[in-house]
C-alpha cells in the first residue's frame, strides 16, 4: 500500500527501514525523519503523516528500548514546577468598598 504518494513510500519500505536501523542500532529511537533519511526521501506536503504514523506504530520493531522508556517520567517529574516556588503568583489585594 502506497503511505506517500508524494515520494512513493509504501508501507513495506517503512517497515523495511524500521527493520534496518534496529538491526544496526538497538538502542536508537526510530522517528519519521529517520525513516525518510534512512530511504533518501524527504517530506513533502506532510498529508500522509497520519497513516505514516499508523504505520510506524503498527510495526512491533518500533518500540522504545527498555533503558530509554523511563526518561520522559523523570523529566517530566523534574519539570512539574518549572523552577519555581510555589509561592510565585502575585497576591490579590481584595478591597473592602
Amino acid at each position: 500500500m502506497i503511505v506517500c504518494h508524494c515520494t512513493n513510500i509504501s508501507d513495506h519500505d517503512i517497515r523495511a527501514a524500521i527493520d534496518w536501523m534496529r538491526t544496526s542500532d538497538p538502542q536508537t529511537i526510530i522517528t519519521p525523519g529517520k525513516i525518510y533519511h534512512a530511504l533518501g526521501k524527504a517530506a513533502d506536503c506532510g498529508g500522509c503523516m497520519p497513516l505514516f504514523l499508523d504505520t510506524m506504530r503498527s510495526d512491533d520493531n518500533l518500540e522504545v528500548p527498555m533503558q530509554l522508556r523511563t526518561l520522559r517520567s523523570e523529566a517530566t517529574q523534574e519539570k512539574s514546577n518549572e523552577g519555581r516556588s510555589q509561592g510565585h503568583r502575585i497576591p490579590q489585594q481584595i478591597s473592602a468598598a
